[in-house]
């Protein structure tokens, strides 16, 4: 059974930061792409940030130079460094596996919430 189980998420004010990981069980996490998204109150779910299986990493505009993404293979996890944060960045986070040879297998977490409040 595949689980993706997020944690990190919280409470902080403007300018603080956090730092969010999943945790990947029940897949071959190296063959997997892994990627961040967030979804905001009557918003749609957008995606953050990626780091494929081979360690290429993009970002969306709006947490470039804010947020990092990184990946540990040994420990089947994938974390997002997020600094500098913004209300704006108030959302649930959530967490993706895509199989790289296949796209069609993806996972999804439970998602962590992150509220940006002074």
């Amino acid at each position: 059974q595949v689980q993706l189980v997020e944690s990190g998420g919280g409470l902080v004010q403007p300018g603080g930061s956090l730092r969010l990981s999943c945790a990947a069980s029940g897949i071959l996490f190296s063959m997997y792409d892994m990627g961040w998204y967030r979804q905001a109150p009557g918003k749609q779910r957008e995606r953050v940030a990626g780091i494929t299986s081979g360690g290429m990493i993009n970002y969306a505009d709006a947490v470039k130079g804010r947020f990092t993404i990184s990946r540990d293979n040994a420990k089947n996890t994938v974390y997002l460094q997020m600094n500098s944060l913004e209300p704006e960045d108030t959302a649930v986070y959530y967490c993706n596996a895509r199989f790289r040879v296949n796209p069609a297998y993806a996972y999804w977490g439970q998602g962590t919430q992150v509220t940006v409040s002074s």
